[in-house]
């Protein structure tokens, strides 16, 4: 077990995650997480961006020779690499009292309320640009409005109970973030002033929140509404993200994503692989067949969507006028 783990230790992790906007390593609310997570642990990696698949639920994963963590796996990447003996930052929290309340709280109703105000309390222009912009116009409007409708199925949201879902979202949030303060008050994390897996995730939230939302944004406003927060969210930002060329930080190089796939998901990083290619899984002999079709399929989807949207008036899809005409360039 030792070998196994001094083997791991000498090779390189790569994060491959969305791409970065808004002065983030990654704008994306899932990956930013987990880059953070690194960092906090003093891990040292390189980052590489894929943008070939936007809605992958696979994305973001850490790899390492043959050994790839997906998102979509065994609850998640920080999961994957605390089982595996990688890096844990949780192994002395995990008993107090009110990690599991905070873990709720955190995972449930402020992740709740970030995907609905980037998909649908605000005008999009985020979401779209974090998710879509590298895609042609008119594919990537269309999967944006699937998502948008898929959001809407997955918190509940009818045109009926749109406002009352909508309150209840902001009204969650807006007590999360007064217990947080609290927790937190003027420390440097959310525990016993040392990181963990919760600090990654709501620092994740908070710094998304702040930097990728408009002005106009109420979940933003909320946000602003608890200063402890906001100097502990910029601070860290500064110390993780700002200062990552430090040479007293873990290190990491940005690597652009490959233009087309190469021998499976992971090897969609650009960075050479010295090492023989390991026979692939059936799993991942089944991902790499159907990104081979990504684009037929996503062409095929966009004609099913335009002709479902056919059978709806606008009302269904809670898409008003000016939202129609939103250009995205």
């Amino acid at each position: 077990m030792e070998q196994v783990a001094d083997e791991r230790e000498a090779e390189e992790f790569t994060l491959v995650a969305r791409k970065p906007y808004f002065d983030l390593p990654t704008a994306c609310p899932i990956c930013l997480p987990l880059f953070i997570y690194l960092k906090l642990a003093h891990f040292p990696f390189r980052l590489s961006f894929n943008s070939i698949f936007p809605d992958s639920d696979q994305i973001p994963y850490v790899e390492s020779g043959t050994y790839v963590a997906y998102n979509n796996e065994n609850s998640g990447v920080v999961e994957c690499l605390k089982k595996d003996g990688i890096v844990d930052l949780d192994s002395e929290f995990q008993s107090a009292p009110d990690w599991v309340s905070i873990q709720a709280m955190i995972n449930s109703w402020l992740a709740d309320a970030l995907t609905y105000e980037l998909w649908v309390g605000t005008d999009g222009r985020s979401a779209y640009k974090i998710y879509y912009s590298d895609l042609s116009w008119p594919i990537g409007k269309v999967l944006f409005l699937k998502q948008v409708y898929s959001v809407k199925q997955r918190l509940g949201i009818t045109k009926d109970n749109a406002e009352h879902r909508e309150d209840e979202i902001y009204r969650r949030a807006k007590i999360a973030y007064g217990a947080l303060s609290t927790k937190l008050g003027e420390q440097n994390f959310l525990f016993d002033d040392r990181p963990s897996s919760l600090d990654a995730t709501f620092l994740g939230h908070v710094l998304v929140t702040l930097h990728a939302l408009p002005d106009t944004s109420v979940l933003r406003s909320k946000l602003l509404e608890h200063d402890n927060i906001v100097r502990y969210a910029e601070k860290l930002k500064t110390e993780l993200i700002e200062s990552g060329s430090s040479s007293s930080g873990p290190q990491f190089r940005s690597v652009p994503s490959s233009s087309t796939p190469r021998k499976g998901p992971s090897n969609w990083s650009s960075k050479p692989k010295s090492k023989p290619k390991r026979e692939k899984t059936e799993e991942e002999k089944t991902f790499k067949r159907r990104a081979k079709y990504f684009l037929a399929a996503q062409l095929l989807a966009v004609l099913l969507f335009l002709s479902m949207m056919g059978g709806y008036d606008s009302g269904d899809l809670e898409l008003d006028d000016e939202d129609e005409g939103i250009s995205f360039n």
